[in-house]
């Protein structure tokens, strides 16, 4: 993987962008204790320091060079969780008085922090204290300071940690940056691999899952899950194409023949016949393409004006209108409707599922049958069911009657286009409800189940 790459890899940005807040977040962390723990005590030593260097100025004011040096003999010898340091230089550069064994032979600036030798325990130490390097009258050269060889390791720790601590993160940071921009591609590049597949053209590509169950594992079986949607969805578009082109030629060859007939007939008998044949399949084109367009309408979710609906009062509507119909066939409908029920929903939509689901059990039922419509209330919502002694349908065959112009076998003569389950199942998933085709014992059951 190249730098150009690398610097455009999300993950990896990520993870520099942590490891900047954690560097920071540390930075601030050792911030806060530096002040407390450093800082402060050392601006706290510095004002004892300005305190006791004053006190002695006003000694040596007071009572001169030799009560001075008692003074400073009497600091370093007192009984302080900090030890005191001095040294008195004369205007000549001889050491009048000290306890240190160097200290800064040329005056520099009043405040110092400065490591001393000190022999305040017969033995050589090296000391870090805060010293305060003045000029006092007549020429001498006061430095007067106090131990904070405690705070310099303090500091010496924190800074140390710093340091580490920092470039540790840095490094283990963009380690694991690297190596997870790295697993993490490769993951990606699966699912990319798959995607320009599906873009080729081959709809059978999936993404090949790791088995972890993470989330890489979970996107790649969602999106295993929408090709193959996709592959069914355009295999069924596929079918529809082949579908609509078989139901087109057979009346538009009809029509082609009566037109051409009706063009070479003098015979206003045979003429007469021929407009109204060729009229006939004209509307039976017109009704194909209605059929088609409000199916295309539904499931767009085009014609749904959501309203409280009475299904008692519609599916009694939609028996009544059929009622003609079954009479006919010598058929009976008989009612099985619990009073009450009310949906949200479009009643022009749901009064198209009834008839549709009575206008195929009207057809498949032989003379003489019962088609038998009903709907209750559930513990969660009603059900809709309308039942005919017909042939029923095959289970293998179940799922696919509701692909548009599809006929399970031994209904190819029944009149009508195939596509009224389809419809059926358009207006239900339109009100969140489910069709179930079952085996009625003889005959056919259609289930609806709209949700509570």
């Amino acid at each position: 993987m190249t730098w150009p790459r690398l610097s455009r890899n999300l993950t990896l940005r990520l993870t520099l962008a942590y490891m900047a807040l954690f560097c920071g977040s540390i930075a601030l962390m050792l911030g806060i204790s530096y002040a407390a723990g450093v800082w402060r005590p050392l601006r706290q030593v510095e004002a004892q320091v300005r305190a006791e260097s004053d006190a002695l100025l006003q000694t040596y004011q007071a009572g001169g060079r030799n009560a001075l040096i008692r003074a400073l003999e009497t600091r370093a010898q007192s009984n302080q969780p900090r030890a005191r340091y001095h040294v008195l230089v004369a205007p000549n550069g001889a050491v009048v008085a000290a306890n240190l064994m160097d200290w800064p032979l040329q005056r520099q600036r009043e405040w110092l922090r400065y490591e001393f030798g000190s022999y305040a325990t017969g033995a050589e130490e090296e000391h870090e204290a805060v010293v305060r390097d003045r000029l006092l009258p007549g020429g001498y050269r006061l430095l007067v300071g106090m131990d904070t060889e405690d705070l310099d390791e303090r500091e010496d720790l924190i800074l140390d940690g710093l340091t580490w601590g920092a470039g540790m993160t840095l490094l283990l940071g963009l380690v694991s940056g690297l190596a997870l921009s790295v697993v993490v591609s490769q993951r990606l590049e699966t699912i990319n691999r798959a995607a320009r597949a599906v873009i080729a053209g081959d709809l059978s590509g999936r993404v090949k899952l790791q088995g972890s169950g993470d989330d890489f594992d979970q996107l790649s079986a969602t999106l295993n899950e929408m090709l193959a949607r996709i592959e069914r969805l355009v295999a069924a578009i596929s079918r529809v194409s082949d579908n609509i082109a078989h139901e087109l030629r057979t009346p538009l060859s009809r029509l082609i023949v009566e037109l051409e007939d009706l063009a070479a007939a003098d015979d206003p008998a045979q003429v007469e016949a021929g407009v109204a044949a060729a009229l006939e399949e004209a509307a039976r084109l017109q009704r194909l393409f209605e059929t088609l367009l409000r199916l295309a309408r539904v499931q767009s979710g085009g014609h749904m004006a959501s309203a409280p609906v009475d299904l008692s009062s519609l599916l009694a509507d939609a028996a009544e209108l059929h009622g003609p119909a079954a009479e006919e066939r010598g058929q009976t409908i008989e009612l099985g409707l619990e009073p009450g029920l009310v949906l949200q929903g479009s009643r022009d939509l749901l009064f198209q599922m009834a008839s549709n689901l009575l206008d195929n059990a009207v057809k498949f039922s032989p003379p003489g049958g019962v088609i038998r419509l009903g709907a209750k209330r559930r513990e969660r919502g009603i059900d809709l069911w309308v039942e005919d002694q017909g042939p029923g349908v095959p289970a293998e065959e179940r799922n696919r009657v509701f692909e548009r112009f599809y006929r399970s076998p031994g209904a190819e003569a029944a009149p009508g286009f195939g596509l009224g389950l389809s419809l059926v199942q358009a207006i239900a998933e339109q009100h969140g409800a489910t069709v179930l085709l079952e085996d009625a014992a003889p005959g056919l059951r259609a289930l609806v189940r709209f949700p509570g």
